[in-house]
Formats: structure tokens, C-alpha cells, sequence
């Protein structure tokens, strides 16, 4: 990787290349192996710079937000990942509509702030999902009824040839825990939200009911990915998991959750193998026991 380190100096500052980076430094799950190198990347240029490298010498690489939707594997990630750490935000007030254009390295509940600040809402149901606007978008996320596609009208990418595209409205192919960008190798690099004019208190109202809601039902005092299935078509899966008995199973440093069963947590010490051998227990006893297969809805990297 000397080489490759060599050639990345030209364009990224020394401090934004780590190398054999722990990536439990960088995941909500706070575990995985070592990335050879980890990249901040702090605007577009620097991006597609990271590419040009990457694409010149053969070098696989990996895209990644705040982590919050991962687990990676024990024995770290191959090649080059890049964290993405654009943070502009720009307010474009209309008559009727207020137009904010998103940094895909902002964090969730960074933005909510600062709409908050501007008396801006319909942000208030994302408030509290810990990642970036990049995961948001991909993964169409949402909350209490509402998902990313009710409120995004354009998302700009940047493709793994360097080109830059535009992609609107329907053209996101949004579905549950779904979007184009999925099947696609580009970059997000931000995106637009289409917004309400709204009153500071009401809104802070809102993100507070929020807030309290997620404290009494989700286990957000351990390290965890959140929801770690998808919702099925035609049941609860944390009711399910529940029903099977497996609330509180535990191997390692991960369990189930024994305030939510559709959460997987890290309760100090878990290793990426634990949360995995979770996993495979939890889908083969709830298959074994309902007929049900669960689905990740997690993202999974990495070498074991």
C-alpha cells in the first residue's frame, strides 16, 4: 500500500489517510477489523481523485457514511474506503416551499439542528436516525410512518467513471428500505429536500415527542445498527423474533435486545462474529418456528 499512499498524497492530507484503520472507530455497531486505508474525502475533487487511484491500480474500494447500517467482518475490508465528509448546506426559501441541498457527509441529527435554527420542518420524523443524508437516501430510511422519498425531489451523483448525474423525482426508484443507488456505482454526493415553512417550538415539540419515544422503546444506551431485519410483508418482525423466545439470547458481547427484539447490541465487548452467529440463530429459529424468513436489512462487509 506504500505506493498507493504515495500517489493519495498529492491531492488528501496526511491526516486524512489512515492506514489499517479499526473500523469499529467508525460503525455504530463500534466493531469490525481494519480497513487498509481509510480516506477522507472532503469535496468532490478529492473524491474523484480517490477513484482515479483506485481504478489505476486495481485497488477495490468502499464507500461509507457514519457507518450506521453496517457491520463489518472481523478481518477488516481490502483496498480503499472512503469516508465521505461533504457538509455544505444550502437554503433556497420559495413562496410556498423551502429547498435545502444536503452534504451527503451531514448527520442526521446535524441537519435537524439547523433546521430547527431556520424554522423549517418536515426533517422532524429523521431527526434522530444516526446517519449521514448519504445513507438516508440510499437506503430510503424513515421513521414514525415516513421515509426519505417523502421529502427528496433531486439527488446529484458522482458515477465510478467521474461523471456527474442528476437524478429526480421518480428516477430514485425508491422502495421500502430501497433505491436506485443500491444497484448503482456511484457516490451520492448530496442531495435536495423539498421542506415546509414551520414555528421553532412546534417543531422542537415534535423532534422531542420523537426523541422520548426512541429512548423508551429502542436500546439506544448499547452500540447497535439499528433495526437489524426488515419489517415483513405481513408481520411485526421484533414481535415475531419476541414470540420465538429470543429476546436476551445472547453470545459473546451481542444479544437481542430485551427492550426491542429487532435490534442486535454490542454490549461492550461483541466481535463482528458474535452479531453474525446472532443473526443466523435468530433467522433459522424464527424460520424453524413460523415459517417466516427474515431479511437483513443491515448492510454486511468485510472478510470474516
Amino acid at each position: 500500500m506504500f505506493d498507493i499512499i504515495t500517489l493519495l498524497r498529492e491531492k488528501i492530507d496526511t491526516k486524512d489517510i489512515l492506514e489499517n484503520e479499526p473500523m469499529s472507530k467508525h460503525t455504530t455497531f463500534k466493531v469490525g477489523g481494519n480497513a487498509d486505508l481509510l480516506i477522507k474525502a472532503h469535496d468532490v475533487e478529492q473524491i474523484k481523485f480517490v477513484l482515479n487511484v483506485a481504478k489505476n491500480n486495481n485497488v477495490p474500494i468502499f464507500i461509507l457514511g457514519n457507518g450506521s447500517n453496517l457491520l463489518v467482518k472481523d478481518k477488516g475490508i481490502r483496498g480503499i474506503t472512503v469516508k465521505i465528509e461533504l457538509k455544505d448546506i444550502k437554503i433556497d426559501k420559495k413562496d410556498e416551499k423551502v429547498y435545502v441541498t444536503v452534504g451527503a457527509g451531514n448527520k442526521m441529527p446535524e441537519i435537524a439542528g439547523k433546521l430547527l435554527k431556520e424554522e423549517i420542518s418536515g426533517f422532524e420524523f429523521a431527526a434522530g436516525i444516526p446517519g449521514t443524508i448519504g445513507g438516508f437516501v440510499r437506503m430510503n430510511a424513515g421513521a414514525y410512518g415516513k421515509e426519505a422519498k417523502d421529502i427528496i425531489v433531486e439527488t446529484t451523483i458522482l458515477t465510478y467513471d467521474g461523471n456527474i448525474k442528476k437524478i429526480i423525482g421518480e428516477g430514485h426508484q425508491f422502495e421500502y428500505r430501497k433505491s436506485t443507488f443500491l444497484n448503482m456505482k456511484a457516490i451520492i454526493l448530496d442531495t435536495k429536500l423539498e421542506l415546509n415553512y414551520g414555528k421553532k417550538d412546534e417543531i422542537h415539540e415534535l423532534m422531542e415527542s420523537y426523541r422520548r419515544s426512541r429512548f423508551e422503546k429502542q436500546p439506544i444506551e448499547f452500540p447497535s445498527a439499528g433495526s437489524t431485519f426488515k419489517r415483513g410483508n405481513d408481520f411485526i418482525t421484533a414481535k415475531l423474533i419476541d414470540e420465538c423466545g429470543l429476546k436476551g439470547y445472547s453470545i459473546g458481547g451481542a444479544m437481542v435486545s430485551t427492550k426491542h427484539a429487532g435490534f442486535i447490541i454490542n454490549t461492550g465487548n461483541a466481535i463482528a462474529n458474535d452479531i453474525l452467529e446472532i443473526i443466523d440463530h435468530v433467522k433459522k429459529v424464527v424460520l424453524e418456528k413460523t415459517g417466516k424468513e427474515l431479511k437483513l436489512e443491515i448492510e454486511i462487509i468485510g472478510e470474516d
